[in-house]
């Protein structure tokens, strides 16, 4: 049986696709969440194996959850849906290690059978997604310098300003840790070890004004 946890602020949205996983054999609704932070507690308590959740949410994203997934090391497989194939959405959030995003416009038995697949390991990615993240990995392949994401580069924009962890996590709705998690995505990719380095790194290869 498939423990899954609904994410979602629009609530009569958040209902359907809560009901139609209730009665989806091989499946179990196991909770539903109106916002980001209200997610990742029923993640840590209900030993969810998938969670279906919307890109952009009050407190902490789809992605946000994604990665404090992956920086917890909680063994529970994200699905995004969103309301559009918005090509930065889409690669941030397969970057930072989401299974799948779907179109909130997608058919219920759709993403009941996209959450059995991530649940078993596979990648679901809608026919739109697939094609805007193949264009955003031609786009940052013919770019210089390396592609950091539009959260990693608000973080480290907060950096540049001279803001703390705790600042930059309260200016975004972020726990420090999350924050850190960015910051050191971005010293990995930029091939740096500590704030300064990674700021003038950043402005040399104009990722930063």
């Amino acid at each position: 049986m498939v423990r899954v946890l609904v994410a979602d602020d629009h609530p009569v949205y958040r209902e359907g696709v809560a009901r139609a996983i209730s009665e989806r054999t091989g499946l179990e609704l196991v909770g539903v969440a109106a916002d980001g932070r209200e997610a990742m507690t029923g993640i840590r308590t209900s030993s969810t194996a998938t969670s279906g959740s919307r890109s952009r949410m009050p407190g902490l994203s789809g992605i946000d959850i994604v990665a404090e997934i992956a920086r917890e090391r909680i063994p529970t497989r994200v699905l995004l849906l969103s309301a559009q194939s918005d090509e930065q959405l889409i690669f941030d959030g397969v970057s930072v290690g989401a299974s799948g995003y779907l179109l909130k416009d997608s058919d219920r038995s759709d993403i009941c059978a996209a959450v059995e697949a991530i649940a078993a390991g596979r990648a679901v990615l809608a026919p739109e997604a697939q094609t805007a993240l193949a264009q955003g990995v031609r786009l940052r392949g013919a770019a210089q310098g390396p592609a950091i994401s539009e959260r990693e580069r608000e973080v480290l924009a907060l950096t540049a300003d001279g803001l703390s962890a705790p600042q930059i996590g309260a200016r975004l709705h972020l726990s420090p840790a999350t924050v850190k998690s960015h910051l050191q995505n971005v010293y990995e990719k930029l091939g740096v070890s500590d704030r300064a380095a990674a700021v003038a790194t950043a402005i040399r290869l104009g990722l930063l004004e």
